[in-house]
């Protein structure tokens, strides 16, 4: 039995033949069958929302198409299979014009018909639900208030042109530093457009050799070139009716950077062996971390591919110059990776905040979110301290330092402990490395403990 019945009205004033029709839908539980014997009772129940209804064309009060005709009228997602003794094939196909999903000539054997066609329906409207549902969670996963974490002005004025770009197709320009959430935004956009319902298709540009760029992109008949066994569907095809973001965009080779243009302008493009154009409609969402205009200047980057795809520019700011946006975000993360690792939430001592609140953190958005997952793994309490804050993955230690403002001496007493930590406490070895007398780190740390 499925978790929701399928509800399917049976209007037909035959008597005899109307209990056949329940006979044979009732072999299925999962059906939920009502009867009515005229069109009247049937459009009177319609707020009952059945799925589906067996219609007699030849009804006493109705025409089986006027009420088909009200029934879609009232909700078009519930399906109509007509059942008549009427084989006129032109009333057949002004039936399905105006939205029978089947027509079925009444006969006594139209149990295996019937029964199949009812079950492509039913499994027709569950996807439909499921996709639904699908949609409806991936909309409500990338409302950018949910998923860009923040309340700062830089915060709301992306939130501001998010909204802008949301109302027309207009081609955006992300930029920003690496990790500051530049697809995420682009996801944003999409998933609270017109266009959302139709794909989002990401292609790195970086991530993909330059001898396939084009073969990704545009896509290939079969034969074109060595290796090209079957025809193949690029990108711009993929996402049509959607959005392509393309990413790392100043990394395209500048001799397919002519073929970008002309497919943007003329809103088609032409598979690699063939000469047959296809028609295109998707919107362009471009991100960098570069100056896009600088690498004009450079000759590395097409003057007329700029101003094409340039439209509305979006810059996204380094999490640095977000404020207290950080331990918004450091705190969302701790709560995402608790919750996905099914472990206790953990909270974030003061300290650790402002630790965190100090760094100038070159990897941005992305970097913090790997810092918080370790600091979750390594805290034994319910409270994170600054012990379980752990800067450096992979970055200059002295970043760290230089992030936060000291005095000169505060400066000198921070770079003696880091290396300190780097060597071991390998006293003589510090003295050498940094060129000054061991006396000298000893009174150094004198004075850190005692201020």
């Amino acid at each position: 039995m499925s978790e929701k019945a399928f509800k399917i009205f049976v209007v037909e004033d035959d008597e005899w033949y109307r209990r056949l029709l329940i006979h044979n839908l009732s072999l299925n539980p999962d059906y939920e069958i009502q009867a009515f014997e005229n069109g009247k009772d049937c459009l009177a129940r319609l707020d009952e929302q059945p799925d589906l209804i067996t219609l007699d064309y030849r009804l006493p009060d109705m025409k089986g198409l006027d009420i088909l005709k009200q029934v879609k009228a009232m909700n078009e997602d519930i399906q109509v299979i007509l059942i008549s003794e009427q084989d006129d094939i032109s009333v057949v196909v002004e039936l399905l014009k105006e939205g029978a999903y089947d027509y079925i000539v009444k006969s006594r054997d139209i149990k295996e018909r019937l029964l199949n066609t009812v079950h492509n329906i039913r499994t027709r409207t569950a996807l439909k639900q499921e996709i639904s549902s699908l949609r409806k969670e991936v909309k409500k996963k990338y409302s950018y208030q949910n998923t860009i974490i923040g309340n700062s002005q830089a915060t709301q004025h992306i939130f501001e042109l998010i909204d802008k770009a949301t109302r027309t197709n207009i081609t955006v320009t992300v930029t920003g530093e690496t990790g500051t959430g530049k697809e995420l935004v682009a996801k944003a956009i999409h998933y609270n457009s017109n266009r959302a319902k139709m794909p989002f298709v990401a292609v790195n540009v970086a991530a993909i050799p330059k001898d396939l760029i084009e073969s990704e992109l545009f896509g290939h008949e079969k034969g074109s070139f060595t290796g090209a066994n079957f025809r193949r569907i690029g990108k711009f095809e993929e996402a049509d009716g959607g959005t392509l973001f393309l990413d790392e965009m100043a990394e395209m080779d500048i001799s397919l950077q002519a073929k970008l243009l002309r497919a943007l302008q003329e809103r088609e493009i032409i598979r690699i062996g063939s000469n047959a154009p296809v028609k295109i409609d998707c919107r362009i969402i471009i991100a960098t971390n570069r100056n896009l205009l600088e690498e004009v200047k450079l000759g590395n980057f097409r003057q007329d591919l700029y101003y094409r795809l340039y439209g509305l520019p979006i810059e996204l700011p380094p999490l640095r110059a977000r404020g207290n946006d950080i331990v918004m975000l450091a705190k969302h993360f701790i709560q995402q990776f608790c919750a996905e690792n099914k472990m206790n939430n953990k909270s974030l001592s003061a300290e650790a905040s402002k630790k965190l609140m100090s760094y100038a953190f070159p990897g941005n958005i992305r970097e913090l979110k790997s810092i918080m997952e370790l600091a979750v793994t390594l805290c034994d309490q319910d409270e994170i301290s600054t012990d379980h804050i752990l800067f450096g993955g992979g970055h200059d230690a002295m970043a760290d330092i230089t992030s936060r403002e000291m005095t000169l001496r505060e400066y000198d007493i921070q770079i003696v402990k880091t290396f300190l930590k780097k060597y071991d406490n390998n006293t003589k070895l510090v003295a050498e490395k940094l060129d000054i007398g061991v006396a000298t780190i000893y009174r150094m740390l004198k004075e850190d403990k005692a201020s």
